[in-house]
């Protein structure tokens, strides 16, 4: 398992954690661009195409400059630069708990 400095360090970027939180939700491979789309959904809370370009570009060079590198550095986050694909896998339930909380306490998905 990851150490808690490890955890807290991927939980204390926003972005960071709205990627935790929806690959956690989808537990399977996910695209970039959807990732990119859902954390600049909940970030602006627009929807689809409703997400201004800008906001859209701005979201997805964090991610894939800073925030998917940097949670890739998990054993348990696979994140695959040339097919642009990013997967959770294998997480501990510690890990589970920690992250389920922090949703929780957040509300990615009604967030202003």
């Amino acid at each position: 398992m990851a150490s808690l400095n490890t955890i807290f360090d991927l939980l204390s970027e926003k972005r960071r954690r709205y990627v935790l939180y929806y690959l956690e939700e989808q537990g399977e491979s996910v695209p970039v661009d959807e990732l990119v789309e859902t954390v600049a959904d909940w970030e602006s809370s627009a929807s689809g195409n409703d997400i201004p370009a800008d906001k859209f570009r701005e979201v997805e060079i964090s991610l894939v400059h800073t925030d998917l590198p940097k949670t890739a550095n998990v054993e348990f986050i696979e994140y695959d630069v040339n097919e642009k694909m990013v997967k959770i896998n294998g997480t501990s339930p510690e890990f589970d708990t920690i992250i389920n909380l922090a949703k929780i306490i957040e509300e990615p998905e009604s967030e202003e």
